[in-house]
């Protein structure tokens, strides 16, 4: 068996910037033994594989351990997939998953994709949160898929160095700690050792619940917004009713032909 692998980075305008996400056509879905084994023989955050179903695609998303709901700069990278290295023609992708159908539109150089927002409600865990993230408190803190811990500025949210252990303690899918930006509206950084994956640079799904806060508590509908520790992306997030348009450029690296 013969399967061609991408390998693109996400959110980034040039290579060794953004997440980097490996992408699989299939023809048909295989065992899902070997799409996990894949994505752990690839150990990026998250390989994506895709079928064509429809007048569209069936989208899944695997990191090393296991399969996800939901992934944004994933879905991102399947989409330029399609559009360049497939070339398909159309101007919006839809991807059925796991989280209902997802919709990726070209714009200019960029990507939008089209998610269900998630607002974070209130959770009373400051003082494990504070902890499990070595800071001495946390201003503000909600949840929604993952915890958001709200800090005092981007120099706090740079600074953290989490304990693994107690990071996987707490509930959620993993822990957004966000701040307000300089040049961005906002910054943040993504633990998700429960997941297999201890730092994401760019987490798209969080932004289902980082665009609504971040929007509410600035005012405006539309923010620019800046993710990562030592590797950095950058995304535009807009609020359109009940739904939050995540765009992004995708930055190709690899092209290659997985054997087995």
């Amino acid at each position: 068996m013969h399967l061609d692998l991408y390998q693109v980075d996400a959110f980034a305008d040039r290579p060794f910037a953004g997440n980097p996400a490996a992408v699989c056509p299939l023809d048909a879905w295989p065992d899902d033994a070997l799409l996990q084994a894949i994505a752990t023989e690839n150990n990026l955050s998250e390989t994506a594989f895709f079928v064509p179903e429809g007048a569209g695609y069936r989208l899944r998303w695997f990191t090393p351990t296991v399969e996800v709901d939901l992934c944004g700069h994933a879905t991102l990278a399947a989409a330029w997939v399609i559009f360049n290295a497939l070339g398909v023609s159309v101007d919006t992708l839809a991807f059925q998953t796991r989280s209902g159908e997802l919709l990726v539109a070209r714009n200019g150089e960029e990507l939008a994709m089209t998610f269900p927002a998630k607002p974070p409600v209130s959770l009373a865990l400051e003082d494990e949160v504070a902890a499990a993230l070595g800071l001495s408190r946390v201003d503000e803190l909600l949840i929604a898929d993952d915890i958001i811990a709200v800090v005092e500025n981007a120099r706090v949210v740079a600074s953290i160095t989490p304990d693994m252990a107690k990071l996987k303690a707490l509930p959620g899918r993993g822990i957004a700690v966000t701040a307000p930006g300089v040049e961005e509206d906002f910054v943040s950084r993504w633990f998700g050792p429960k997941v297999g994956v201890e730092e994401d640079p760019v987490t798209g799904s969080a932004h289902t619940s980082l665009a609504p806060y971040w929007a509410e508590r600035l005012g405006k509908h539309s923010l620019s917004a800046r993710q990562g520790g030592a590797r950095q992306g950058t995304l535009r997030v807009r609020l359109e009713d009940e739904h939050v348009v995540i765009q992004g450029r995708v930055a190709p690296y690899l092209k290659g032909t997985i054997t087995l």
